[in-house]
């Protein structure tokens, strides 16, 4: 069976290693040759790539689309989709998602990789039914963890109910790198005995086992699977895309890909990387506490950040290990964009305070409310009751709860939003498209946007890496400011 490969250079490799600031210029003049690649699909979009665009880069994230598809007509689109989170970081109503989706389809999403953080279905079917009614096709994605109750069988019975909502391909999302080969072995196996769909095995190097384990999840029969162009892979990324080539040349498994175009690619990545030398992630090399604590790499700098902006620097191993417990009190739950950036606010919190959930943040109690969803587990009635006190949680569909919003948006935006693509924008992030739709109309008024958009990144680079001057460490600005937009994303989004 020829396996197929998706690079995730245009989103996910970027995003773990230059906080998600590769312009769409620099991605257009390879764009024509990975083209000629044979790729089953490029990630090039969703995740943090739609806020980063918006915030930082002062572009359009749908004209990121339309721009690329014109030099790349023959390669498939691949998108994040964060179910009923979209790309943002809260609950959006059902109109709001399925307008999203339609308008991403149209512009040239052929695939739509969605996933909730709680694994919870409800978060799902919205989007996916929108997937499919559009066209598009719909790969449903696991939140992979591991906790006493993330075992097999209970990640078949979630894929069965992915199948049943209408998944066209299984994606085992390996967001920390915690997945070991033999783990992935079985879990793919089972997979493909259990639903018939095929499998798409997707895992970080953080830990260093993503490429045995990819390995091993190929000789499962995993159809897929995710890599890196070699220039942005390894560290928080994933494993290099010439590598998995290389290792399954000459094998049933033989991708077909071809390693000289590749390379091609790979060295015009290294001068890409270059230029964005400031953004550069600290976390390149492996990382083997994330076995432990499960604590993916981008989450450290923003600990580090937090506890000395409390003066409690000397308290980073306490927080190493708060974060598994409250995990563990949170219902067990995967740690990724939402979760993650709510767990680990809380960890620094009770350590901070000197007493578990003495002080506790909005998201924590919209978690125990159930407004995020459904835990694995049910939280425990004491941990409750320390958070919310007698409140009774919901146990709907945390959608249901939402009145739909997108007319309510477009008035508000005002006559700046000049498409249902900018009204989008606007729900999603209203605190920093305002500031977008100034900067365009400017542009359109004869002023020069790529100008001031060069001195903004200068401006950005200046405060987002400045330097702390009685500590020495980085102050990072992007999380404070994201955190203000909703739930934030404290430096580690997917």
């Amino acid at each position: 069976m020829k396996v197929k490969v998706t690079d995730l250079v245009l989103r996910d490799g970027h995003q773990s290693l230059i906080a998600t600031r590769m312009r769409t210029e620099d991605m257009l003049p390879i764009a024509p040759l990975m083209d000629e690649i044979g790729y089953w699909s490029v990630e090039m979009w969703g995740g943090a790539t739609f806020d980063t665009c918006l915030r930082f880069l002062k572009e359009d994230p749908w004209e990121r689309i339309t721009k690329l598809k014109k030099e790349m007509p023959n390669t498939p689109f691949q998108m994040l989709l964060r179910g009923q989170n979209i790309v943002g970081y809260r609950h959006y109503s059902d109109d709001i998602v399925e307008k999203f989706v339609e308008k991403a389809c149209e512009r040239g999403i052929d695939v739509f990789r969605i996933f909730d953080a709680l694994n919870d279905p409800r978060n799902l079917q919205t989007a996916m039914r929108a997937v499919k009614k559009n066209g598009g096709v719909v790969e449903a994605g696991i939140s992979y963890t591991i906790s006493p109750v993330h075992d097999i069988p209970y990640y078949l019975k979630f894929a069965r109910r992915l199948q049943e909502l209408g998944a066209d391909t299984i994606c085992i999302k390996d967001m920390a790198g915690l997945i070991s080969p033999m783990d992935a072995y079985e879990l793919v196996k089972q997979l493909r005995e259990e639903t018939a769909l095929p499998v798409h095995f997707h895992s970080h190097t953080t830990s260093g086992m993503a490429l045995p384990a990819t390995f091993k999840a190929v000789e499962a029969g995993a159809e897929i699977v995710d890599t890196a162009i070699s220039s942005f892979s390894m560290g928080t990324s994933h494993s290099p895309t010439e590598t998995v080539v290389a290792m399954l040349r000459g094998t049933e498994w033989d991708t077909g890909l071809d390693l000289k175009k590749l390379a091609e690619i790979a060295e015009y990545f290294k001068g890409v990387r270059k230029k964005y030398a400031a953004f550069e992630s600290e976390h390149i090399a492996i990382d083997t506490d994330v076995l432990i604590y499960q604590i993916p790499g981008g989450m450290m700098s923003n600990f580090k950040n937090q506890l000395r902006e409390a003066k409690k620097e000397d308290k980073l191993s306490e927080v190493f290990l708060e974060v598994p417990r409250v995990k563990a009190d949170m219902g067990h739950i995967p740690l990724v964009t939402p979760t993650s950036q709510i767990v680990g606010n809380q960890a620094v919190l009770n350590v901070i305070y000197g007493e578990r959930y003495k002080v506790t943040s909005n998201e924590i109690k919209n978690l125990v409310r159930g407004l995020y969803g459904k835990t694995p587990v049910e939280i425990a009635p004491d941990i409750r009751r320390k958070i919310i006190g007698d409140e009774t949680p919901i146990t709907v569909r945390p959608a249901d709860l939402l009145e739909p919003e997108f007319d309510k948006q477009a008035k508000e935006a005002g006559p700046l939003a000049k498409t249902v693509e900018d009204v989008l924008s606007y729900a999603l992030f209203p605190q920093v498209a305002p500031e977008f739709f100034k900067d365009r109309e400017m542009n359109e008024k004869g002023l020069n946007l790529k100008d001031l958009a060069a001195v903004a990144a200068m401006y950005m680079r200046s405060t987002e890496r400045k330097i702390d001057v009685k500590t020495g460490g980085n102050v990072d600005q992007w999380s404070a400011a994201a955190r203000r937009e909703s739930v934030g994303n404290g430096g580690w989004l997917v």
